[in-house]
């Protein structure tokens, strides 16, 4: 199994591309418009099946025709095509920030691209992921990788090993590491994982400081388990890594998060079944088995956890809530109805209009520093979770 993982190549890029860049050229010695297009990367193209378990694309596609208005984008992804082509080519590679610096140098050291120039990386971001959704390739596949962010794990069961691009093997014993964690990378690793012992669970948390906590507490030596941090949205690393815990080691997966509309629907619902921004990429980073521990709202009475009231002035929240209002109607994830059980925590909190964090559960028994750990472990043995 590979972290991030990189499709077998049944697609040559350069030859995939230099196709379409010909047609492009034979259409325009035709006298006709050429036209691009690619993946809509949407919701209302996102089709979501319970026995496959993650968001997939429909038929709708992006058409991009030759015009007065489109001419500069059609320009830039011509442009920046053959920049990420050349990375293929020679081996290099890039963040999408660096990206945008090495379109700005290139324009400026020859003046006949002045006219596509790029005013901020806003601009270049979408061509990035239109060229993609158009080759229907990863972005790794171009070479291009995001930043290392989040998916912070401990375990004193759990040996990873790593076959690295000149074939040779490294093998790390995550109980060897002391405090520091292992982290999955931004970019293609092919990882065996291993278990020590029986592993228990693996248990994720939104916040990446509360995992720190709980490893530097000593969970992972009184239990059997692997904790993560996933540090907000997970990023493509944390949810390849999730996928390869899932299907290597079989074991049951737990994610604790904010009670908020935001959380279940850009963090946990990304996690377990991809997101729509992403359907090309879900398949391979998504985890559907993951299953939701909390917050929930039975958990806020029963520990008497404390809540923050949204305010008017709380527009992030709002603006959340709205948009689980949308969700509720048009997103094929929360309208199925095997999903029941999380829609109905969107529509409670919808009417309810209040939000507790994951770090409430530390309010529970102040004088106790392992309360956290406690709650989590007796919610996993009742089955309190969705």
């Amino acid at each position: 199994m590979t972290l991030l993982k990189i499709r077998k190549q049944t697609k040559n890029i350069p030859k995939i591309a230099k196709s379409l860049c010909d047609d492009m050229l034979q259409t325009l010695e035709q006298a006709k418009r050429p036209e691009l297009q690619a993946i809509k990367c949407s919701l209302d193209n996102s089709i979501y099946s319970p026995s496959i378990g993650y968001l997939t694309p429909g038929k709708k596609k992006i058409r991009t025709e030759l015009n007065v208005s489109s001419v500069q984008k059609l320009s830039r992804v011509v442009f920046f095509l053959e920049l990420l082509l050349n990375n293929i080519d020679i081996g290099a590679v890039n963040t999408k920030r660096e990206l945008y610096y090495r379109a700005k140098g290139l324009v400026r050291d020859n003046l006949k691209y002045g006219a596509i120039d790029f005013e901020d990386q806003n601009e270049s971001d979408p061509i990035i992921e239109f060229i993609c959704d158009m080759l229907e390739v990863y972005r790794e596949e171009l070479n291009c990788y995001a930043n290392d962010r989040g998916g912070q794990t401990y375990s004193q069961a759990l040996i990873v090993t790593e076959i690295l691009p000149d074939g040779e093997k490294a093998t790390i014993d995550l109980s060897s590491l002391g405090t520091t964690p292992f982290q999955p990378k931004n970019k293609p690793q092919s990882l065996k994982l291993k278990a020590k012992k029986k592993i228990d669970f693996c248990l994720i948390l939104e916040s990446e400081g509360t995992a720190n906590t709980l490893a530097s507490m000593g969970m992972t030596k009184r239990h059997n388990c692997i904790l993560m941090g996933a540090a907000g949205v997970p990023s493509n690393a944390v949810r390849g890594w999730t996928k390869t815990i899932q299907e290597q080691l079989k074991v049951p997966i737990y994610f604790c998060g904010d009670l908020d509309a935001y959380t279940l629907q850009n963090i946990y619902r990304t996690l377990k079944a991809g997101s729509a921004a992403s359907l090309i990429r879900n398949s391979d980073f998504s985890a559907p088995k993951v299953r939701f521990l909390g917050v929930l709202p039975e958990d806020v009475k029963k520990y008497d956890l404390d809540c923050y009231n949204v305010k008017k002035m709380d527009k992030g929240e709002l603006r959340a809530l709205k948009k689980a209002k949308d969700a509720l109607a048009n997103d094929p994830f929360f309208r199925d109805r095997r999903n029941k059980k999380l829609s109905d925590i969107l529509r409670w909190l919808v009417k309810n209009k209040i939000r507790c964090e994951q770090q409430a559960f530390f309010s529970v028994d102040a004088k106790d520093p392992l309360c956290f750990e406690k709650i989590m472990i007796e919610k996993i043995k009742k089955k309190t979770f969705i």
